[in-house]
């Protein structure tokens, strides 16, 4: 792979570049780290055997100021960095890899340490799997929200590049107990046909625009088929605009991907394209601006959503310009969502009452246009809950909540209230203001109860 600077032509807005992916197997043959001393390549090789590394060229020579490395926040977002394992974790791989060890070896105390980060959190893997009405569980799905049900794709399993903070860490390390995945859309279908409250399909993964788009076709033309009275929505989650535009514009399948999406727009059903910029850079290149148009002109409205994150995005400012420049691109602000409690939380999490001053002085300085995002956000065990605030009520200072969605549709929208916690990172963290327990909490364990009593008949 070359510099930056000799590649400058492969990066036109016309150019039709190669996907070139780098992980740890070359990361070392990388031109821009041979500046890099011998401990800061084995810090990320002993991170990136626990959590997941994979860039690409585009990443690399597009998005990635190596002039500002290793303060880049593109780096942060897509390299290793030491502190995103804890101390104990850190020095346990790096023991097991100064020891020249065996693949298996690695493999064991990975592992290992993967199981104590919380690799499913809010109930994934016990409370969101669902059956069809014969029994069926279908671990290639998810359907925690009344409306929306959420569909991993077997083919769509990994990424163009992964985001260092990502919560679907799980699906890429190879551990085959936690991943979500599913090979054929026939139970997709059946299950959406059994569920007539169904609206909304996510196609979600891994990013189901790393599939070539014939393979994505077989999917939609399967729920296209069935002719789903109740569908209304095919959303799409996605860092493809992002991580590589070319899927879109230049690739030798864009084309096809483009007419799938028309496709879905002729039966009457509205796409929407799930978009994952986690930083004003990722909007800035010709290359994702023509991939945007080229998607709204096929029908498709594209909304975008990232996570607050120490060390890349704890900025208002740029969250404002994120914010605008999404709008004058013809995206739609969607969420600020809160780092959720897995993986390397610990490194990338933001208090909620700082997330909220964030998000606070961010939405100040947009026009109205791009106040439809919502946040700050945790997709949380009990449902979506947003951070409404701090006030003080009776004399007690407290944080304001509000469930944006829940697994009861009658808790969406009902505000409640923690004390106030200017330490905290998740709900969890929280305890009830005036209350022995949150509102949700009772109703919630029966739940669980019913979801684990059903999983194990």
């Amino acid at each position: 792979m070359a510099q930056t600077n000799q590649q400058e032509s492969v990066w036109t807005v016309d150019s039709s570049p190669s996907l070139q992916s780098v992980t740890l197997a070359n990361l070392r043959k990388l031109p821009q780290i041979e500046n890099f001393s011998e401990e800061q390549i084995f810090e990320m090789e002993v991170v990136g055997n626990v959590l997941p590394f994979k860039a690409n060229n585009y990443v690399i020579e597009q998005l990635i100021d190596w002039d500002n490395v290793p303060g880049d926040s593109m780096f942060n977002l897509t390299f290793p960095q030491k502190n995103m394992l804890k101390t104990e974790h850190y020095d346990m791989m790096a023991s097991v890899l100064k020891n020249d060890p065996d693949r298996k070896q690695i493999q064991e105390m990975a592992n290992k340490i993967r199981l104590e980060l919380n690799p499913h959190p809010a109930g994934q893997m016990e409370l969101n799997v669902p059956m069809l009405k014969d029994g069926t569980k279908l671990f290639g799905m998810q359907h925690k929200y009344k409306e929306t049900t959420l569909f991993f794709p077997s083919q769509g399993q990994t990424c163009h590049a992964y985001c260092s903070f990502c919560f679907r860490w799980p699906q890429f390390v190879g551990m085959d107990e936690m991943k979500f995945a599913m090979k054929e859309g026939d139970d997709l279908a059946q299950y959406v046909r059994e569920h007539p409250e169904i609206s909304d399909i996510l196609f979600t993964g891994g990013d189901p625009m790393i599939m070539k788009a014939s393979l994505f076709a077989t999917y939609i033309d399967k729920i296209l088929d069935a002719n789903l009275p109740n569908l209304k929505t095919i959303r799409i989650g996605t860092k493809a605009l992002s991580y590589w535009p070319y899927k879109f514009t230049s690739d030798s399948d864009s084309e096809e991907t483009l007419e799938t999406f028309r496709r879905i727009k002729s039966k009457g059903i509205h796409v929407a394209l799930m978009g994952h910029f986690n930083h004003l850079t990722e909007l800035k290149t010709d290359s994702v601006k023509l991939a945007i148009e080229k998607v709204r002109e096929t029908g498709v409205q594209i909304r975008t959503q990232s996570p607050l994150l120490t060390n890349i995005n704890d900025d208002a400012d740029m969250w404002a310009q994120m914010w605008q420049k999404q709008v004058e691109l013809g995206c739609i602000p969607y969420y600020m969502f809160v780092v959720r409690d897995t993986g390397a939380q610990h490194y990338f999490g933001v208090s909620l009452v700082k997330a909220h001053e964030i998000f606070q002085q961010a939405i100040q300085k947009v026009s109205g246009l791009a106040r439809t995002v919502r946040g700050p956000s945790m997709s949380a065990t009990p449902g979506k809950v947003q951070v409404d605030g701090v006030a003080e009520i009776n004399g007690t200072k407290v944080i304001v909540l509000r469930m944006l969605q829940g697994r009861n549709p009658e808790w969406v929208n009902r505000p409640f209230f923690a004390k106030y916690d200017e330490n905290a990172i998740w709900l969890d963290d929280l305890k009830p203001a005036f209350e022995d327990k949150f509102f949700f909490e009772d109703e919630l364990k029966q739940i669980k109860e019913q979801k684990m009593k059903n999983m194990n008949s």
